[in-house]
């Protein structure tokens, strides 16, 4: 494994009630004024708005609400949040929804704090921050992103057509609610789109260097076996209490850090489906669905050892009874098969990507990672896009 360094300031409380339980001492610290921010409006429908009011009440806080987070948060919400903040002397921000409330949050965080301008100073290239961001306390209501445990925040800029992501690790939430009963009244089409993005993460951080045993790809492993296994519960018992459990905790895993310990990284499908994003505005999770299995034959032959890995400890295949590359590209069809079972889109065109001449302006547009077992051309980058059509 390549040598790092590990930190992560985020506290963490998990299960059933926590919010209940531990929001009221969780939030003494921050001053008399909190920003709530939240999406479309859903967490008043399913009682979680109130649950969370009832105690910032207890606790003797001013809420400012901030709603109408969209699913691709943009730059221009980041601006209209950070007004808010700043006009109200905003303490804490809680972020109570999926990952795109807690990226715009963190965002905001930043932007309420620094007259730069937070988008070409640390979004575009990555700054150095010598300010103290507003401080971000989450409630997690959907789970895939990894978000609730980490600094990073993806914001497209619909000006520029540019998504793209930072991790500041000064923005980690200063704690994380995590509930699993607060996903129960998730779609099942969203629950699968983040749960195929918490396998995106696990899969974009096990192909690549380093191939020798190593407790990282060990730990990678058990995640996506976990993953696969309770998905599929998940969307068939919305109130299954243990696979959403261990969901939960998976999209925590594949982004808190450990996994990515000693490895390269490769994250490719993600820069992809961002520029997709940027100029469609489709769902994450469902667009990372239609790129991987494409992109994954584009390079297995490049890295033909963990695709074979990934097939026996992952799918279950024997090792026994065909060559290395039949199994390898068997994997990767049991990765195709299950995105199906779990109801994702197949194609561009079913994800609602109808015109086909915003393939290439995509393609141009994607960052080129070097972190994965080869870094891809435009013309390739085009190529599984137009494969994907």
């Amino acid at each position: 494994m390549r040598a790092f360094t590990f930190e992560n300031a985020t506290k963490i409380y998990f299960g059933g009630g926590c919010v209940k339980e531990h929001l009221l001492e969780a939030v003494k610290p921050y001053g008399e004024t909190v920003m709530l921010a939240y999406g479309g409006g859903s967490i008043k429908t399913n009682g979680i708005y109130q649950e969370v009011m009832d105690v910032l009440k207890l606790a003797g806080k001013q809420v400012i609400e901030f709603s109408g987070i969209m699913p691709n948060p943009t730059y221009s919400k980041v601006m209209e949040g950070k007004k808010v903040v700043q006009e109200n002397q905003v303490d804490l921000i809680l972020a109570v929804g999926g990952g795109s409330v807690m990226d715009c949050s963190k965002a905001i965080s930043m932007a309420a704090a620094t007259d730069k301008d937070v988008w070409e100073e640390y979004w575009i290239k990555k700054g150095e921050i010598d300010f103290e961001p507003v401080p971000v306390g989450v409630i997690v209501t959907v789970v895939g992103t990894g978000s609730e445990v980490n600094g990073e925040g993806v914001i497209t800029h619909e000006e520029q057509k540019i998504k793209t992501s930072r991790n500041y690790p000064r923005c980690n939430p200063v704690f994380a609610m995590m509930d699993p009963k607060y996903t129960y009244t998730v779609s099942p089409l969203q629950t699968a789109a983040g749960g195929f993005d918490m396998l995106s993460h696990v899969m974009e951080t096990y192909f690549s260097a380093p191939d020798e045993d190593n407790l990282s790809d060990a730990i990678s492993e058990a995640l996506m076996r976990s993953i696969i296994a309770n998905l599929p519960v998940a969307i068939r018992e919305p109130e299954n209490y243990e696979a959403r459990s261990n969901l939960m905790w998976a999209s925590t895993m594949a982004e808190i850090g450990i996994i990515k310990l000693g490895k390269q990284c490769d994250f490719e499908a993600h820069m992809i489906e961002h520029q997709m994003g940027a100029y469609t505005d489709c769902n994450h999770g469902m667009g990372l669905g239609v790129i991987h299995p494409a992109y994954y034959r584009r390079i297995c032959r490049d890295g033909i050892k963990k695709f074979v890995k990934f097939a026996v400890n992952v799918w279950g295949m024997s090792p026994d009874g065909g060559d290395e590359e039949e199994l390898a590209f068997g994997g990767i069809d049991a990765l195709q098969a299950f995105i199906h079972e779990i109801g994702l889109p197949g194609t561009l065109r079913e994800l609602g990507i109808t015109d086909q001449s915003l393939l290439k302006t995509i393609a141009d547009s994607c960052i080129r990672n070097d972190g994965g077992y080869r870094q891809l051309t435009h013309a390739e980058i085009l190529d599984i896009l137009e494969e994907c059509y």
